[in-house]
């Protein structure tokens, strides 16, 4: 089944090469209709890294503080593509002073010196349209003291991406790929002189990508958060500079921005980062609040479920649950079996959180970090609630597979907080067990109740269960209830190993109990946060049992420690770091 799409893709690669060639034949831009304004939010600490010769791309570092970017050979495709993609530029403008300008023009010119005729791995739409975004964004910080060959230089080789893209773009993946694929030519058509006629085919194109992968709920079918902060950066960008053009959006368009907003609210915690959920990290500082700023839609408050996800808030907590069956086809490559995991943030520091993606680790770290284990919920045995399938010849993707089909969620306001009861039939199929959890939040967001329970729902479930009461010679079915905690939570088994007390840096203090029908441990855990070298460690709260009738029960809760404050100073400083 695999070999049409590895031909498909070998198809693709020539069509890109042979394009990327065609486009040299294209006459050269003269120049901009009007005078570009950056948008794209670079980060200070990572350019200042670039400008001492650390260069970090897709979890590699290279040192080579005398050598250009492109000389240093690649470890991966995925470095290739970060460096090819010119995102680092967003970096460079953020120090903004001579010495970024000087290496972001000779890095410049050293890719059109390299590949402006169509060679290397640059040439795909959606890294072509990442790569035009960037160089019209930040071109007046590249052409700034260049001389007339220079700037012809920059202007022809925008001229060959543009055209390069008119003809590619619907090659790209659907979601995000496209999406910069598009904008990139949006951006290119309203930005050249007498390239006007490459917009209008691409402002129809992404409206109609907009009804087709933006559902009801404002959400993509990945269900990656921070793919869904991207993908509406990228909309209110195009909106921007169709509007700033002396044209509107197309009607699909502006209301796919509309129903994208509060989805990214949903899934933004009380600190301001996104929930950690297939595959998508925290989203880069302060893009969500800039993006969402942009698209002029006005909060609004509701506990309705946002692309599968459920927020419950109060006051300085937030807790963010998947609360849906994961995506499935070609929309699963990255995504994770997470069903009924959360997270859960005091203020501006996580508490409770997911290991998070592993991709920039490595393929064993991706894998594991897609394991129900890797995220704050119930497994049983060490399986996950769905598996990894074969990887697709051609490409490796591993789809994720029999996982849960049926995730009923309820959500209630009682009379002391707010309340998530939901379930999943994830371990039905081999255990006979269907895994429901309650989480109750109080108004005052101080503390949290958790229930998890295992239930053989009907006469085929039980005897499923017997069978596997069977295998185990009746001593029972095991299960883990784990709650990893971020890195910077300092915390210790307390009260003779029956609760454990975590404290955050900006004072608050919590403590998890349990009921005590369970073994309670603090195990260690990792972190998996893209842009490091390797994870961070971190610790976990582990509570393990076996489930030996048809139905099992397990209470716990999470509170603040009586003595911390309502109103809490955080005036503890995030410093950033390049290694840990």
């Amino acid at each position: 089944m695999s070999t049409p799409e590895t031909l498909a893709n070998r198809r693709d690669r020539f069509l890109n090469r042979l394009y990327a060639r065609l486009s040299t034949r294209q006459s050269a831009a003269i120049g901009f209709v009007s005078q570009p304004e950056p948008r794209t939010i670079g980060t200070l600490a990572r350019g200042r890294q670039l400008i001492a010769g650390n260069l970090m791309f897709a979890g590699y570092l290279i040192q080579a503080p005398d050598s250009n970017l492109w000389e240093e050979p690649a470890p991966d495709l995925s470095y290739d593509a970060e460096r090819h993609g010119f995102a680092w530029l967003d970096d460079l403008a953020a120090v903004g002073d001579t010495k970024a300008r000087d290496l972001a023009q000779t890095w410049l010119r050293s890719w059109i010196d390299n590949f402006d005729r169509g060679q290397g791995p640059g040439w795909t739409p959606d890294l072509t349209g990442r790569r035009i975004i960037r160089w019209i964004n930040h071109a007046i910080f590249l052409l700034r003291g260049q001389d007339k060959t220079t700037s012809d230089a920059f202007y022809r080789s925008l001229a060959r991406q543009s055209w390069f893209l008119s003809r590619r773009w619907h090659s790209a993946a659907p979601g995000l790929p496209r999406f910069e694929a598009l904008t990139g030519l949006i951006y290119a058509g309203l930005s050249l002189e007498g390239k006007e006629a490459l917009a209008d085919p691409a402002v129809r194109a992404l409206a109609h990508e907009c009804e087709t992968q933006i559902d009801a709920q404002g959400g993509l079918p990945t269900r990656n958060p921070e793919e869904l902060l991207e993908v509406f950066t990228l909309l209110t960008w195009a909106a921007a500079a169709l509007h700033e053009a002396g044209r509107g959006a197309p009607h699909a368009h502006s209301a796919a921005i509309e129903r994208i907003a509060p989805t990214l609210r949903t899934l933004r915690h009380a600190d301001g980062g996104l929930a950690r959920f297939h595959g998508g990290g925290r989203g880069l500082e302060g893009r969500l609040d800039h993006a969402l700023a942009a698209s002029h839609v006005k909060p609004q408050h509701s506990l309705a479920p946002a692309m599968g996800y459920v927020r419950l808030s109060a006051r300085r907590t937030s807790i963010i649950i998947d609360a849906a069956a994961p995506p499935i086809r070609s929309a699963s490559f990255n995504a994770h079996a997470s069903t009924l995991a959360f997270e859960l943030t005091s203020g501006r520091r996580p508490l409770v959180v997911n290991c998070g993606s592993g991709a920039s680790f490595g393929r064993e770290w991706r894998r594991a970090g897609r394991a129900t284990p890797s995220h704050s919920t119930l497994c049983l045995s060490g399986y996950s609630c769905a598996r990894l399938a074969e990887p697709t010849r051609g490409t490796g993707h591993e789809a994720l597979i029999d996982g849960p089909s049926c995730v009923p969620i309820e959500i209630s306001e009682q009379a002391d907080g707010i309340s998530f009861q939901g379930g999943h039939d994830g371990y039905a199929q081999h255990f006979g067990l269907t895994h429901a959890r309650t989480l109750d939040l109080t108004f005052d967001g101080r503390g949290l109740a958790g229930e998890d329970l295992l239930l053989a729902m009907d006469a085929a479930a039980k005897r499923q269960f017997d069978m596997a009461m069977d295998r185990a010679n009746l001593a029972g079915i095991a299960f883990d209830i784990r709650l990893h905690l971020h890195p910077d939570v300092d915390a210790t088994l307390d009260l003779s190993g029956t609760a454990v007390s975590m404290s955050l840096k900006s004072g608050e203090v919590w403590v998890f109990r349990h009921d005590g029908q369970s073994r309670l441990a603090l195990d260690a855990s990792v972190y998996l946060e893209k842009g490091r070298l390797k994870p961070r460690a971190a610790r976990q709260i582990v509570l393990s049992g076996r489930a030996v009738d048809y139905s099992t029960r397990i209470r716990w809760s999470l509170s603040k420690a009586q003595e911390t404050a309502v109103a809490v100073r955080d005036l503890v400083r995030d410093e950033v770091e390049f290694e840990t």
